[in-house]
């Protein structure tokens, strides 16, 4: 038994971004546009929510701006950029139709597992989002938190969303 919990507790080491990362959104759609194919996860709560907002019923929404991938959904891709379907162009600024009501995958962008597996990881992404390693520092549990927040739509308000402690 103790060799066992000896084992669990050597298996748990620290993450190598213990002490925190800095990120600012820039706004610049870097995260949301290709040219890689990718996918863009949205859950049926989600759904809801972004047909409300677009003022559409669900139906409406997957037949226009969703795709079945398996047994999950994801939103469609522009079909030569590769860039969401909801990132717009407008007055030579790109931006998000559907920002207030992003999913889950969007929101916690960009601390995403992949990103996070090593400093080499995090800084190649840094090469791709001119935000990352800048502006704010996000500690540990902030970023933590933000990877655990599936559910963000039940704390209204909150640009970030929320999860459960």
């Amino acid at each position: 038994m103790l060799l066992r919990l000896v084992k669990s507790v050597a298996k748990k080491k620290t993450p190598w971004y213990v002490a925190g990362l800095h990120f600012e959104c820039v706004q610049c759609g870097g995260c949301c546009s290709g040219p890689g194919e990718g996918y863009i996860w949205v859950t049926r709560p989600e759904i809801k929510i972004i047909a409300e907002s677009l003022k559409m019923t669900v139906e409406q929404l997957r037949e226009k701006y969703l795709k079945r991938v398996g047994m999950r959904t994801s939103i469609i891709e522009h079909r030569i950029t590769k860039d969401c379907i909801f990132l717009q162009e407008s007055a030579g600024q790109r931006g998000c139709v559907i920002y207030e009501v992003r999913p889950s995958q969007c929101r916690s962008w960009p601390f995403w597992p992949e990103n996070l597996k090593s400093p080499d990881a995090w800084n190649e992404t840094a090469r791709k989002c001119p935000g990352i390693n800048r502006g704010r520092l996000y500690s540990y549990e902030e970023i933590e938190k933000i990877k655990r927040n599936t559910k963000w739509w039940q704390c209204p308000g909150r640009t970030n969303g929320c999860s459960k402690e």
